[in-house]
C-alpha cells in the first residue's frame, strides 16, 4: 500500500470482509477469527472459514455477508467460502467406520428408535455393524434389543460396548439402567463426546446413529462433529408430521447434512381377521416430502417384536437394501443441469453459463450445478437478461450433496 488505499486484490478482500461482522460479539469475521486463508488466484476467490464456534443459523447468514461483501469488490469474478473444521483426535472411533448412517425425527411418537434398531438388524445381514444410541433423553434401543449392562471396559480404560448377536451396541441407558435421564445442554453434549471418543467398537463397517428427536443442539452439533455419511428421517403418513419432517429434511441440508432420505412409518394396518390392508392416517400427505421415500413399514406385529442382526421382516430387509444404495448415491445430484460447471477453471464456468442461459427462450428453466454456491451467478445472470434480480422468479440455491449445489431459476 502506498497512500493507505488497497493496492492487491487480496488487499481490497480482506478490506470489505473487515466490514463483516460476528453478530454475537460484535467483531469483524477477521477480529473473530473467522477468517484462515484467502486465495484470490485469477480473480476467483477461495475464502477458507472456521464457523464451527457459530450456531447453524448465524453461520449462514455470516456466509452470505461475506459472499455478498466480496462479490462487489473490483477485479472478482468469482467467490466462494469453504468451511473448515479444527482437527480433532477425538473422533478416530466413529472415524473408523466406513460408513455412518443417522437416524432422526421431526418429532417423538413415530417410531424413530424402532426403525433405527430394525434397519442396523437388516444392514447387519451383510456388514459389520454397530448401532450407537444417541437419544439422550430416551434411550430406548437397550430395551428393543434386549440387552442390558453393565458396560465394562477395556484394558485401556476405553467402554466396551454390548453385544447383541454379532453387532455391538451402546447406549446411555446401558449405563443409567432404570434412572430418569434429565441431562442438559452441555452435560448431554459432554456424554456423548465421551462415548463418541471413548468406546471401543469391534465393528467397523457401519454405523447406525439413533438421534434424539427434533432438531436441539444435541442433534446439531451431534451431526456437525461426526462425519455422517447421510440422515434418514422417520415419519408417519399424518398430515402434521410430514409438514414437521419436510421442515427438518430442510433445515439439515442447510447445515451440510446429506440427506438419504425418509422412512414413512406405520403406513398402513394389514387387519388379522380379513387380511385387507387399512391406512392408519386419511389423505395423501406425502406428496409434501421434499426427499425421497427410501420404505414405507406397516404397523405390524413383526416391527414390534424383537430384532437379531441379519433376521428382519422381508419390509425391513428392503429397507436396509434401500439405504446401501442410497448410500451408494449419495454424491449424486437428482436433477439433470442445464449447466454443470463443477471442475471447471473460472472463464471456462463464466462462457458455459452464457452459452447456456442465452440460448434458452423466455419461460424456459435454467438448472446450474456447481461444486461452490452458486449464489452469486444470480448477478451475472442478471446481467445477460437486462433484468432485476426480481425477475427471477423462482430463485432457488441449495446444496444437494457435501460436493453439489443447486441452482435452479427461469429465464426472465
Amino acid at each position: 500500500m502506498t497512500d493507505g488505499t488497497p493496492t492487491t486484490l487480496t488487499d481490497r478482500i480482506e478490506t470489505a470482509l473487515r466490514d463483516v461482522r460476528d453478530p454475537n460479539a460484535d467483531l469483524s469475521v477477521f477480529d473473530a477469527g473467522f477468517v484462515e486463508n484467502i486465495d484470490a488466484a485469477d480473480g476467483e476467490v477461495t475464502i477458507e472459514a472456521d464457523l464451527t464456534a457459530l450456531d447453524g443459523q448465524t453461520s449462514t447468514q455470516v456466509v452470505q455477508a461475506m459472499l455478498h461483501a466480496v462479490d462487489d469488490v473490483d477485479g472478482v469474478g468469482s467467490v466462494h467460502v469453504e468451511r473448515t473444521t479444527p482437527t480433532s483426535e477425538g473422533q478416530s472411533g466413529v472415524e473408523s467406520f466406513d460408513h455412518v448412517v443417522a437416524v432422526a425425527s421431526a418429532k417423538g411418537g413415530v417410531g424413530k428408535s424402532t426403525v433405527a434398531t430394525h434397519l442396523a438388524c437388516a444392514l447387519a445381514a451383510d456388514n459389520d455393524v454397530a448401532l450407537f444410541d444417541a437419544d439422550i433423553h430416551g434411550p430406548n434401543v437397550p430395551e428393543l434389543l434386549e440387552v442390558s449392562g453393565p458396560v465394562h471396559s477395556s484394558e485401556e480404560g476405553d467402554p466396551l460396548p454390548v453385544r447383541a448377536g454379532d453387532m455391538d451396541v451402546m447406549s446411555v441407558g446401558l449405563m443409567e439402567s432404570g434412572a430418569p435421564l434429565a441431562w442438559r445442554g452441555a452435560m448431554a453434549h459432554d456424554a456423548l463426546d465421551d462415548l463418541f471418543e471413548n468406546t471401543a467398537w469391534r465393528n467397523d463397517e457401519v454405523l447406525v446413529l439413533d438421534l434424539p428427536p427434533g432438531t436441539g443442539d444435541v442433534v446439531l452439533t451431534t451431526l456437525q462433529e461426526v462425519p455422517v455419511d447421510g440422515v434418514v428421517v422417520v415419519t408417519t403418513p399424518f398430515h402434521a408430521s410430514v409438514s414437521d419432517t419436510s421442515r427438518t429434511v430442510e433445515l439439515f441440508r442447510d447445515n451440510d447434512v446429506p440427506v438419504l432420505g425418509t422412512i414413512v412409518n406405520m403406513a398402513e394396518y394389514v387387519c388379522d381377521c380379513c387380511g385387507e390392508p387399512n391406512d392408519l392416517f386419511t389423505g395423501d400427505a406425502l406428496g409434501d416430502l421434499d426427499a425421497a421415500v427410501l420404505a414405507e413399514l406397516p404397523f405390524s406385529h413383526d416391527l414390534q417384536g424383537t430384532p437379531a442382526p441379519g433376521d428382519v421382516p422381508d419390509t425391513v430387509s428392503d429397507l436396509g437394501d434401500a439405504v446401501e444404495s442410497a448410500l451408494d448415491t449419495a454424491g449424486e445430484v437428482g436433477v439433470g443441469p442445464t449447466a454443470d460447471i463443477r471442475g471447471l477453471p473460472p472463464q471456462e464456468r463464466k462462457d458455459l453459463v452464457r452459452d447456456q442461459f442465452t440460448a434458452l427462450d423466455s419461460g424456459e428453466p435454467f438448472v446450474l450445478v456447481s461444486d461452490r454456491d452458486p449464489t452469486p451467478v444470480g448477478q451475472f445472470l442478471g446481467q445477460l437478461a437486462e433484468a432485476p434480480r426480481e425477475a427471477f422468479d423462482p430463485f432457488e440455491v441449495r446444496r444437494e450433496t457435501p460436493e453439489a449445489w443447486v441452482l435452479e431459476t427461469v429465464k426472465p
